[in-house]
């Protein structure tokens, strides 16, 4: 299945329309706190892997989502600009989730492509980091 892709606003809207949405937030534990989404929660896709000189996947984020996101819950998978987020989708349709958005742009633009992100296109932001949204306190929550 391919994953829609949607705006910031268009993220925002959703949200705002459906109670039951997530704005899953798969960025790193530092790039959350420092800012995010109003109403996110925070399971990284991936860490920092200096000594590979880049990236390597979290193999906690399928098992975290799957005890804590039903499959068939809409939720919009959002980084900072929109190629993460796009991993974090495609693993989760490889697994059988079924309502996905990719949000490009996610929180900080995507420059190239002339898309603002969450932040610049002036949605509400937030820096709670609390055990229902940080990946922290999800993990206890989802036993691992």
């Amino acid at each position: 299945m391919s994953i829609k892709q949607v705006t910031p606003p268009e993220a925002k809207a959703a949200l705002d329309a459906d109670p039951d949405a997530i704005y899953l937030d798969v960025r790193t534990e530092m790039e959350f706190a420092m800012g995010h989404p109003a109403g996110a929660i925070n399971i990284p896709v991936a860490f920092p892997d200096p000594a590979a000189g880049g990236m390597r996947l979290n193999a906690d984020f399928l098992p975290m989502v799957q005890k804590l996101l039903p499959a068939d819950k809409p939720i919009l998978c959002g980084c900072q600009m929109g190629g993460r987020s796009q991993m974090a989708a495609q693993v989760l349709d490889q697994a059988g989730y079924t309502n996905l958005a990719n949000v490009q742009g996610g929180f900080g633009g995507a420059r190239d492509a002339g898309i603002p992100g969450w932040k610049s296109a002036g949605l509400p932001v937030s820096s709670e980091t609390g055990d229902d949204v940080s990946y922290a306190g999800l993990r206890k929550k989802a036993g691992l």
